[in-house]
């Protein structure tokens, strides 16, 4: 399945203007083959906009949501995009999956917000896993900052996620997560990660770029400069199957282990803070 991913910023604060954007990179993708478009995270805000989150936020279900499954269906191509959800008096820092007929996939609300900006300004989710099905491929969804835990994209492998998006808004200096981090966390799930990044500055924010596609076997399909890019790169549906034949990471695994050393981990704070009472 050929995919898109695109690497820009759009025009933070301009939902309408970052649509328009969107829109003609699904068309120019659509042009080229692929089958799905993928977009940064707070794609269609703008990452660094501030006390103006609330009041662009909006339901999963939104005026926006609406213009981009037509979007979607007018040039036969899924998308998926970050934003800023509104629901039941919370903002959550989200990702919406969209099916080339425009119909709603799936919906994912970052679960490990990052820094001071992020916790004042959104509730972090709390489901780990979703996953949608598109074509023959599992598509799951994670944000940025998400990816850095291994938990989550073991989570995600041991759902049988066969390629894993990730909207991200990586900033200067943590370059190594896009050309380190992301390639081994496919390699160790057997998965392709496609980590899309913003670009440019915002606010006190300067993004890195370096929008990827990683494959189950570790190597980097495709990569992105730091500028404004669409990225195309080939998912191949068979390759996470044989991956995981060859790779015996998920069936070496000894689970029973692993919940000790969690509940260790856990329980070390509550000791640090008995010894200091």
């Amino acid at each position: 399945m050929r995919t898109a991913l695109l690497q820009s910023s759009g025009r933070p604060g301009d939902t309408g203007a970052n649509i328009a954007v969107l829109d003609a990179a699904a068309a120019r993708a659509a042009r080229a083959g692929a089958e799905l478009i993928a977009a940064p995270e707070m794609f269609l805000t703008g990452y660094a906009i501030g006390d103006a989150v609330p009041r662009l936020a909006e339901p999963a279900d939104g005026p926006s949501a609406e213009a981009l499954s037509a979007v979607a269906a007018r040039h036969g191509i899924a998308i998926a995009y970050g934003y800023p959800e509104s629901d039941g008096g919370h903002t959550y820092n989200s990702a919406r999956l969209i099916g080339a007929d425009g119909a709603p996939l799936a919906n994912y609300r970052k679960t490990h917000l990052y820094g001071d900006f992020e916790r004042t300004h959104f509730t972090p989710g709390d489901t780990p896993v979703v996953q949608a099905r598109l074509g023959s491929l599992t598509v799951g969804l994670l944000i940025c900052y998400d990816v850095e835990f291994p938990e989550n994209t073991r989570a995600h492998a041991l759902a049988g996620t066969d390629l894993l998006l990730v909207p991200t808004a990586l900033m200067h200096p943590y370059r190594f997560v896009a050309e380190s981090l992301v390639p081994v966390r496919a390699f160790e799930n057997q998965m392709y990660v496609a980590y899309v990044n913003r670009t440019g500055t915002e606010g006190e924010f300067a993004f890195t770029g370096l929008t990827l596609l990683a494959g189950p076997d570790g190597v980097v399909a495709a990569r992105a400069g730091e500028g404004e890019e669409i990225l195309l790169a080939e998912v191949d549906p068979r390759l996470p199957a044989a991956s995981r034949e060859t790779n015996p990471y998920l069936q070496d695994r000894r689970p029973g282990l692993y919940g000790a050393l969690a509940e260790s981990a856990l329980a070390e704070p509550a000791r640090a803070a008995a010894r200091t009472a």
